[in-house]
């Protein structure tokens, strides 16, 4: 978590702050003194009070090209926060200044045919735009020294102060811890869901995580709210294991420690494969991995590590036999209507966060986050 410290009032008005600005791909990120624009139409600006240092964050940044598409640099990261709305532009009518909130950068519109969907929770507003940085009118709302910033995602949480679409916004309730609840942004929400919306854990079932990072943990705290008699956490880090036990792995296996191929382990070890295979890396070969340890008839193989332009390969022989692959975006939540859910789920003890955190640092040491997340002492 990075915890900013800003405050002021100044509604209708640029703000002046501080954000880490990713000026080029491959280079640290610089602490710079930005603008941020007044909210415009159906937008919200507001004081970003924590945020989540992602492994996406990360990979756009030292990766870009190699697992992830091209977006515009310089740009402002972070998309997994929490904070307090300190204005509103014209035509929102669902916020008002001093609202907790957490910003999304997958929206709900609640009017398109997806939003009205249950089999999905894919709402495309504003999204080729935010998906290039931008809001609704083809630009940023943060500047530094005069040039344009793009906002990841849409988000840039990476900055004190940032504007969202209204319909990239979800209201929490006032009590909520924002220092714990931003990790519901993303990590925690996708792993969650991927077990329990995408997955469909079922009750004694078999399961194997792969990847034991904050979307793998929290794939395992989903299969155990799904009440799965066997949880195997998998990772290449014996590190993670006792975290993941923690949050319910029953045992934990680390592919080096074997000859043969992970999948053809996990199959003998339950007699078969597993029921669900849930993948958190985002690497097509552990995807492939991950699909062949399922049973065949019923396995069900989820995709929840992130990964934009690499393809994997699949046995079609896999398929044929009843397996199932699938991918899942955000864990399946509809944005806006569940993530004040899993709030109240996580102030009523049914969800943990807390133990998820493993740094609190300022903002001016988002390098040093960076570090740890890629060291994977996280």
């Amino acid at each position: 978590n990075l915890i900013s410290k800003h405050s002021t009032m100044s509604t209708g008005q640029v703000i002046k702050c501080k954000a880490a600005v990713a000026w080029e791909p491959g280079k640290p990120l610089s602490i710079e003194d930005v603008e941020v624009a007044p909210p415009k139409a159906h937008e919200v600006r507001i004081k970003i009070v924590a945020t989540g240092v992602c492994h996406t964050d990360w990979e756009y940044l030292y990766e870009t090209k190699k697992g992830m598409k091209f977006r515009p640099f310089p740009l402002v990261l972070g998309h997994e926060a929490a904070g307090v709305v300190e204005s509103i532009g014209p035509e929102v009518t669902k916020f008002s200044p001093g609202d907790k909130v957490i910003p999304l950068f997958l929206p709900q519109c609640e009017e398109c045919e997806r939003c009205r969907s249950p089999k999905t929770n894919q709402c495309r507003r504003n999204w080729a735009n935010t998906q290039v940085g931008v809001l609704a009118d083809g630009t940023s709302r943060i500047s530094c020294k005069g040039q344009q910033i793009y906002q990841f995602l849409g988000v840039s949480s990476f900055s004190q102060y940032t504007v969202v679409p209204d319909t990239s916004l979800a209201r929490i309730r006032s009590d909520a811890p924002l220092d714990k609840v931003c990790l519901l942004g993303c990590g925690v929400s996708t792993g969650y869901g991927a077990a329990i919306n995408t997955g469909k854990v079922e009750k004694d079932s078999l399961c194997a995580v792969f990847g034991l990072g904050a979307v793998g943990l929290a794939a395992v705290m989903g299969c155990k709210a799904a009440e799965a008699k066997r949880i195997i956490g998998v990772d290449i880090n014996p590190d993670k294991f006792e975290k993941a036990k923690m949050f319910g792995a029953t045992e934990c296996v680390n592919p080096k420690d074997h000859s043969k191929p992970i999948q053809e382990v996990l199959v003998e070890m339950t007699g078969g494969g597993v029921d669900y295979a849930l993948e958190c890396v985002g690497s097509p070969v552990v995807m492939t991995a991950a699909l062949e340890s399922t049973a065949d008839a019923w396995g069900i193989c989820v995709i929840a590590g992130w990964t934009e332009t690499e393809a994997m390969n699949v046995v079609v022989e896999k398929i044929l036999m009843g397996r199932t692959l699938k991918g899942t975006y955000f864990g399946g939540w509809k944005s806006v209507q569940d993530v004040p859910k899993l709030v109240d789920d996580y102030m009523n003890n049914k969800l943990k966060l807390d133990e998820f955190i493993t740094h609190n640092l300022p903002l001016d040491q988002i390098n040093v986050a960076f570090e740890h997340l890629k060291n994977g002492t996280r």
